[in-house]
């Protein structure tokens, strides 16, 4: 492998090269100053002009979120080809991914590695970053770590979420639009004066639409949408120099989501009809599926923040504080099939955050500038899920585990409740419906930080940046969880060792035949914590910098080289999956001796307990970036070729039951993105972005992945390609504008996004490759009217974008598709 420093050379070179070519990057508060035909942009917390920005940000604009209908922030993906957005198994887990770094959807103990901020707020999980939003002005796409800028330490980037300001001129806008699945979107808002010194705004939106997936054992509809919201915001303009605005949102979703497709039907599938069970049976792009009740999605989102501006002579003062509030509760069938195998599978969560920041920037007109802030983050969480077995499970069990012929050693018929014939267990209790698993996590974070960065005018061409962020993290978690599954609890090796196996032989299974039966073992009691052994407790403290030198060629022209640093604290396994580290207990029976271990020592094991994680340690990112923007009448570009990495990474793997969080000591990037944007005439403006993406796991010696039979195993993934990440992704767009008469526009918008075939999961041959095709054609009359027609998907491509193995069913694989076409209709009024 060539140095690192001998490949960003050569792309260097590459991107001297690439000034034909023309960019849409715009960064944070973008705006177009109409005397000098100039992007006006503040990624950098102060204003200057998208080429003297040296920060590769990308930013897609309310106008162009409502030409291209995307509809939800899963539709922003097909705009922004560095970020992949994908919804997991149920409304409430949406994961962000910028290039090729994120997590932190499924596991409440995981912040994400891309950080979402909606109008300054950070949103800590996923359920609170989901919800539609009235009134976009953008939708900004910072990519890399983000550290110097932000206070809350993103490793792999953030997408700013800015909504409008209320306007002191009375306006407003109001849509309703109709589309297949009996879809329908209304949207409005209004803003306007108060006072001389106050304006208002309030908006709400409902989204509905059945589901597009069909369940063949009740009829109900799945991936349904069902949600709505309101917003209001009060501006306080005292003068030019202070404002105060304060926000406060609700919104609800109360959703049957999400389906799951099966794409291997394994052994075990048998056992489920013979039970009278459904089975959609490998069929991967299906939309039918099975179930034996809908799922429950209720989800609720709020919060209230106020932000104040300030500036006195040379400097901007800015103040943020905000509360969010997530309430959460879910359930679903996880088993995927109509047979009651999982009777249970809910969660109940909910998050409190505060946050506070504080920042101070300067304007000097000279060689030097600064900006320096401090930051506050405080959230409680409290999660209790519930796994409990259905109905059917017992016989279920019965039939994979078959039957004990007669004149043997143990006695004759079926071999799941042996146990039971012999005393072991009551008999009817082994596998009786609504046992399982009853899990509660208390979450403690706290947080606070400092950051800040200098800007030094070497020459009238040449700044240098400097910048920090020192971070100090503590976490507390304390559970209470409890599993009253039966068969789970019973030591298989001691019992064996009752029935005459002798000890030192009764952990091989080809002489102790109840180890067989050790797969339906998957609730095993758990250990909690703080113990003895264990605080449950992480403590991190870091300082991530950056170092930049930007270069202005000419008016056109300017470049800049970045190395910077970033950091995400550690992370607690907050499901049943969370074990003692190796080091603190070394699995096996006491039938067969093991060595001791801390835990064994002090008394806490329990039958079945194995090591795994408690808690990924910290993630460490690192970038190496050459940037060369240019803009020209007419066309613009933006190349930044970047070499990344994170030490630490923190992969959540889903076991079928649980989660494996576990760190990855070094996972790296090695890619490029070019955006480009030309327009040959004033009608017709053209986008196109390309993302290269050559990621490797340089160290991961704790991974996993799936096994031939699907099963999540432990395996060293060092050297290999992670999962998931496309090599190129790529998106084109298009807007062209035709003047019918004067107050008469007809727009027709089209956009396309492709990524590169790519194994889904790791371990597995099953690939994915996706293509999106989305158009529109708007009608815009005189008084602020306009109609549309709008497709999504056109092609009606279809991939599955999530595998996991079944849950309780060995052998099997199951899956979520991507959403069909859908197309629609929409009117629109703004006054």
């Amino acid at each position: 492998m060539r140095p690192i420093g001998f490949r960003l050379a050569i792309l260097a070179g590459v991107s001297l090269l690439a000034t034909a070519v023309s960019a849409q990057e715009v960064a944070a508060q973008a705006e177009i100053d109409e005397n000098e035909g100039l992007i006006i942009v503040t990624a950098s917390k102060r204003a200057a002009t998208l080429q003297d920005t040296p920060i590769s940000v990308s930013v897609t604009t309310g106008a162009q979120i409502e030409q291209a209908q995307v509809r939800d922030l899963l539709d922003l993906q097909t705009l922004v080809p560095s970020l992949r957005v994908s919804q997991l198994q149920s409304s409430a887990n949406t994961n962000f991914i910028i290039r090729g770094f994120g997590n932190g959807a499924n596991n409440p103990g995981i912040e994400p590695s891309v950080g979402v901020f909606i109008d300054g707020v950070y949103r800590s999980r996923s359920a609170a970053q989901i919800g539609d939003l009235p009134n976009i002005e953008r939708v900004e796409v910072l990519r890399g770590p983000q550290s110097t800028l932000f206070g809350k330490n993103a490793s792999a980037g953030i997408i700013s979420i800015v909504t409008r300001e209320p306007q002191f001129e009375f306006g407003g806008n109001a849509e309703l639009s109709y589309g297949n699945f009996n879809a329908i979107i209304a949207r409005a808002d209004i803003t306007g004066p108060i006072s001389e010194n106050i304006a208002f705004s309030i908006g709400g939106n409902i989204n509905k639409r059945d589901g597009f997936i069909t369940d063949l054992a009740s009829g109900s509809e799945f991936n349904e949408r069902d949600r709505w919201g309101v917003r209001s915001s009060l501006l306080f303009q005292a003068s030019d120099d202070f404002k105060i605005r304060f926000i406060g949102d609700y919104d609800k979703i109360d959703e049957n989501c999400c389906a799951v497709v099966n794409i291997v039907d394994g052994p075990t599938g048998g056992a489920v009809r013979a039970l009278g069970g459904r089975i959609d049976s490998a069929n991967p792009l299906a939309l039918t599926s099975t179930t034996n009740f809908d799922s429950e999605n209720e989800i609720e989102n709020y919060g209230l923040s106020g932000q104040a501006d300030l500036a006195v002579g040379a400097f901007d003062l800015t103040l943020i504080g905000a509360y969010r509030a997530v309430r959460s509760f879910t359930n679903q069938d996880s088993d995927f099939t109509s047979a009651d195998l999982i009777g249970r599978n809910s969660a109940e969560t909910d998050i409190d955050t505060y946050t506070a920041e504080a920042r101070i920037a300067s304007n000097f007109d000279g060689f030097f500038n600064f900006l320096l802030g401090a930051y506050y983050f405080h959230e409680n969480i409290e999660f209790s899920p519930q796994l409990s077995l259905g109905r059917d499970f017992r016989n279920y069990a019965s039939l994979l585990a078959g039957n004990i012929p007669a004149g043997g050693p143990l006695p004759a018929g079926p071999a799941y409740t042996l146990l039971e014939r012999i005393g072991v267990a009551p008999v009817g209790s082994l596998g009786g419906a609504g046992q399982g698993v009853f899990e509660n996590y208390d979450y403690r974070n706290r947080a606070i930080s400092a950051f800040g960065q200098a800007d030094f005018s070497l020459t009238d061409q040449l700044t240098l940046t400097a910048g920090f962020n020192y971070t100090r993290d503590r976490k507390n978690v304390v559970t209470d969880v409890r599993s009253t599954d039966v068969f789970s609890s019973l030591d298989l090796v001691a019992i064996g060792t009752l029935l005459g196996v002798p000890p030192s032989l009764a952990a091989n299974p080809a002489v102790n035949p109840l180890l067989g039966l050790q797969a339906l073992q998957f609730l095993p009691q758990f250990l909690n914590f703080p113990n003895a052994v264990e605080d449950g407790r992480t403590r991190d403290n870091d300082l991530s910098y950056t170092l930049r030198l930007a270069y202005k060629f000419n008016d056109n022209i300017s470049g800049y080289a970045t190395y910077a640093t970033g950091f995400k604290a550690s992370s607690f396994n907050l499901s049943r999956d969370s074990r003692p580290t190796r080091a603190n207990f070394i699995p096996g029976s006491p039938v067969t001796n093991p060595p001791s271990s801390p835990v064994r020592a002090a008394g806490l094991a329990v039958p079945n307990l194995t090591s795994g994680t408690r808690f990924a340690g910290p993630e460490d990112a690192e970038v190496y970036e050459l940037g060369l923007k240019g803009q020209f009448d007419g066309f613009g570009f933006n190349l930044a070729v970047f070499q990344q990495a994170l030490k630490g990474f923190q992969g959540n793997i889903f076991t079928g039951t649980g989660f494996v969080l576990a760190n990855a000591e070094k996972q790296s990037t090695f890619g490029f993105e070019l955006d480009t944007s030309f327009t040959p005439i004033r009608a017709l403006n053209i986008t196109a972005s390309l993302t290269y993406l050559n990621p490797t796991f340089d160290s991961f010696t704790g991974g996993s992945a799936l096994n031939p039979t699907f099963g999540t195993v432990p395996t060293d993934l060092s050297g290999q390609r992670p999962a998931g990440i496309p090599e190129f992704s790529l998106s084109v767009g298009g807007n062209y504008t035709a003047n019918l008469s004067d107050t008469t526009r007809l727009i027709f918008h089209a956009d396309y996004q492709h990524e590169s075939n790519v194994p889904i999961a790791q371990g597995s041959n099953i690939s994915r490759e996706v293509e999106s095709l989305n158009a529109s054609v708007t009608l815009a009359l005189g008084g602020g009217f306009e109609v549309s027609a709008w497709g999504r998907n056109l092609t009606d491509a279809a991939y599955i974008t999530t595998i996991f193995p079944s849950v309780a069913q060995a052998g099997s694989l199951s899956g979520y598709r991507n959403q069909p076409r859908t197309y629609g209709g929409l009117v629109r009024y703004r006054f």
